[in-house]
């Protein structure tokens, strides 16, 4: 919770950030939160390796969390050092710390929720039962820690200074690894029979097969030896069938990535929209542009419950599947939501841009639309339900059906896809900046909102995103689930 905590704490308010006290333009500073969102989602396949391969979960944990709280501190210090720094210097500072927590995260999040799941025995039936909940539960308080600090630290930041809004977390960050190393006595870690680096034999299974492309996956199994009269093994059975699970998760993976482009844009240019309307709840408190995201996440902590507690048990009477509903039908369901955001998010922006120009506010890049910032909030809630079925129902799909010797990997994959998006977002909104102001027009994301076109933006993701749910609903008919336990 600390974790997700200090990282919404930082990346729900950087767009504001960088196109306030370091300057930079909305399209720059869109792609750098791009950029850095990609990298720290993409960092935890590096982290997963180490983990699986050579720390193992618990030593990660503890490693990454003090990396957590040392690039937090600097990025506290950064800010503290504004007045005093050349602006150039300061933003190298600023972002050498920032790419510190990103790098933290990637050891953190894969271990912590990988550990976490290993702690219920499957061949427990009262644990077993209770482990089916455990993704739920486990977002459902991530939420509720996002939440936190979303309304907590965006309005700290706003209001009170950069400092304190960038320092908090690093003290949570601190109190939390205190509270983990506590509980170290009580905690199950699993011991790996088979002493093999698990990466290398799926990867030496690529590889045979790779040599031998003449021959099916399962005939690299066995190597004839003519000399002795003897067959010598090349890659075990379990091997092989680690490598086919694997393979089979890719085009389910692929045709996902449309979403997490989608659910980039909820931390850049969301945001930026809310920052431009009216956003008084009274006549002397104003909601920080930031604090908007929190619809998310309040969505994710009032459905997850509904969810798990209703919905699934009425879904198990009609399917009679001891989930309800399949976890590709869970995250089909999600994409679908997808769409339907972006198409709900264009008809918004265009009701903005409307009142802007009746307004006379087009030519007045820091006047405020007067139309309410609550306008927003179906196309944050329709994404929060989305999440709740996409995001979390993949981290459970993909968890299970992953090799056994390589769940902090499976975690990892999932924020890879999510970092892979913003990475994408990132290169499209560049080239469409770079296109739509080619020939001395207005871009699309103009530094004055009222003179954009983020309603085109968010229409042309629809449609990429309709094409991507009908690519995935092909795949998802034809896989085949993995049937085999894991531990």
């Amino acid at each position: 919770m600390a974790e997700r905590f200090a990282y919404y704490g930082i990346s729900s308010n950087l767009i504001i950030y960088l196109t306030g006290p370091l300057g930079q333009s909305t399209a720059t500073a869109a792609a750098n939160v791009n950029a850095w969102s990609g990298t720290a989602f993409l960092s935890p396949l590096v982290g997963a390796f180490i983990a699986d391969s050579f720390w193992g979960q618990y030593r990660t944990i503890v490693i990454a969390s003090l990396v957590y709280i040392l690039g937090l501190g600097l990025l506290t210090l950064s800010a503290a050092l504004r007045s005093s720094i050349s602006s150039q210097l300061q933003i190298i500072f600023f972002f050498l710390s920032l790419y510190l927590v990103a790098l933290a995260q990637g050891g953190h999040k894969p271990s912590v929720q990988a550990f976490g799941a290993y702690q219920f025995d499957v061949e427990n039936e009262r644990e077993r039962k209770a482990k089916s909940s455990f993704f739920n539960w486990w977002n459902f308080f991530l939420s509720t820690s996002v939440l936190i600090g979303l309304l907590v630290l965006s309005y700290v930041q706003e209001n009170l200074s950069w400092e304190l809004g960038f320092g908090i977390p690093c003290i949570v960050m601190c109190f939390s690894l205190s509270i983990f190393l506590l509980g170290s006595m009580t905690y199950r870690f699993r011991i790996n029979n088979d002493q093999r680096n698990p990466f290398v034999r799926i990867i030496r299974v690529f590889g045979e097969a790779a040599k031998n492309r003449n021959i099916f996956l399962d005939k690299v199994m066995i190597e004839p030896n003519n000399q002795k009269g003897l067959e010598s093994k090349v890659c075990s059975i379990n091997d092989i069938e680690d490598a086919k699970e694997i393979i089979r998760l890719v085009p389910i993976l692929l045709t996902c990535l449309t979403y997490t482009v989608v659910y980039a844009q909820s931390t850049t240019l969301f945001t930026k929209q809310g920052a431009t309307m009216d956003r008084y709840i009274s006549s002397s408190f104003q909601i920080p542009s930031a604090a908007l995201q929190s619809f998310t996440p309040a969505t994710l902590v009032v459905f997850i419950p509904i969810y798990d507690r209703v919905i699934v048990p009425i879904a198990r009477a009609i399917t009679r599947k001891p989930s309800g509903i399949s976890m590709l039908q869970r995250v089909g369901s999600g994409l679908f939501l997808s769409v339907v955001s972006m198409v709900v998010a264009g008809f918004v922006e265009r009701k903005r841009l409307e009142a802007s120009k009746q307004n006379g506010l087009s030519a007045s890049p820091n006047g405020t639309v007067p139309m309410s910032v609550f306008w927003l909030a179906p196309q944050f809630l329709i994404l929060g339900v989305g999440d709740v079925l996409t995001l979390v129902g993949l981290q459970e799909f993909v968890y299970d059906q992953f090799p056994v010797d390589l769940k902090s990997m499976s975690f990892a994959v999932g924020l890879g896809l999510v970092g892979s998006g913003s990475f994408l977002s990132s290169f499209l909104i560049s080239a469409i900046d770079k296109f739509t102001k080619g020939n001395g027009g207005e871009s699309w994301f103009s530094d004055d909102l009222n003179k954009a076109h983020l309603d085109y933006f968010y229409w042309l993701l629809a449609a990429v995103s309709a094409l991507s749910f009908s690519a995935y609903v092909y795949f998802a008919r034809s896989y085949i689930y993995s049937t085999r336990i894991a531990v």
